[in-house]
């Protein structure tokens, strides 16, 4: 043993850091937890992408029921292996918006940052499941980033952009906040309804100590996946002076019915968090069975406006390749 490596202290990890180690990467043994038969999952699928499932999130899944919606939108299944022309490894033109190693723009006054490669959750209908992009280094990314004009906003999503530590992420918007015209932060993030324990009084003072604007846009489909744990998270978010937006997807047999839809922003609103996007599915292949119709999604579209008042309706948007903006919907 080297004499530098001698009496020094173990690295130190957080709640948050151990849970996301410890999350089930074994589906036999996520559905014997679930005391669920192992006929349940399918082992090509799970080659294919693999299953990442923390334990905070398993909670919230029921027992003994193959149809619960949290299960279903993390579940490896036969039903991935089908192939559907219409359906792609990059739907929303991720790759053509790459302007250096981890940078993508796709809309006016706004850049993403692809900061890092992993998430808290593995959903099977995502878009980026086929994708891997390098993580961008900071100085390349503020070289790019100050020769822009009028660039008012930057994205952090990945992956989980909070899978980063606290001391990586707060250095990454120190930096950020030095660009002249940058106004907001926007955060892409699982990590509130799926490891609570990731939001801590440093991630609060990292978020909230330059003069930009942060905003958390959350990723919630289901009502069933807040519960009290997430609900403390959340407050910590609101009470920091953060905004709290959400972006659910469309999902058959999981929130494409009228009450689920209407209780999902009824709920989100309650733990005041504003509903934003409801978006059709990306056709990533491999998800082809999630897939709702379009007259299916015209009748929950109409129904859902003479149930909620506007400011509960979240804009009903599909992401088409190359397009400037967000494809609204009908």
């Amino acid at each position: 043993m080297r004499l530098s490596t001698i009496n020094q202290p173990p690295v130190s990890t957080s709640v948050w850091q151990q849970e996301l180690q410890h999350a089930i990467n074994n589906p036999d043994h996520l559905l014997h937890l679930l005391e669920l038969p192992p006929t349940h999952f399918s082992p090509a699928a799970h080659r294919q992408f693999k299953l990442r499932v923390p334990h905070s999130y398993l909670k919230k899944i029921a027992k003994r029921t193959p149809e619960d919606p949290l299960l279903l939108q993390i579940l490896p299944v036969a039903e991935e292996l089908c192939l559907d022309p219409t359906f792609n490894s990059d739907p929303t033109g991720d790759q053509i918006a790459e302007k250096i190693p981890g940078l993508l723009q796709k809309y006016a006054h706004r850049a993403l940052l692809l900061v890092s490669k992993t998430c808290p959750l593995h959903c099977r209908y995502c878009f980026r499941r086929h994708l891997s992009f390098p993580p961008p280094t900071l100085p390349d990314t503020l070289q790019w980033l100050n020769k822009q004009d009028s660039l008012h906003e930057v994205i952090l999503s990945g992956g989980d952009p909070l899978t980063l530590s606290d001391d990586k992420l707060t250095a990454w918007i120190t930096a950020l906040a030095g660009l002249p015209d940058l106004r907001r932060l926007r955060i892409h993030t699982r990590f509130p309804s799926t490891i609570p324990s990731r939001i801590t009084p440093k991630l609060l003072q990292g978020l909230t100590q330059t003069h930009l604007q942060p905003i958390l846009v959350l990723h919630i489909n289901h009502p069933q996946e807040i519960n009290e744990e997430v609900h403390n998270a959340l407050e910590q978010l609101y009470h920091a002076g953060i905004l709290l937006l959400n972006q659910a997807v469309l999902l058959k047999g999981i929130n494409d019915n009228l009450d689920i839809l209407t209780q999902l922003s009824e709920t989100l609103i309650h733990h005041k968090i504003f509903p934003y996007y409801l978006h059709q599915l990306d056709q990533v292949q491999g998800a082809t069975h999630f897939q709702v119709t379009v007259s299916q999604r015209q009748l929950l579209t109409e129904q859902l406006r003479t149930h909620l008042p506007g400011y509960l309706m979240p804009q009903i948007v599909e992401e088409v390749a190359g397009s400037p903006y967000k494809k609204p919907l009908l």
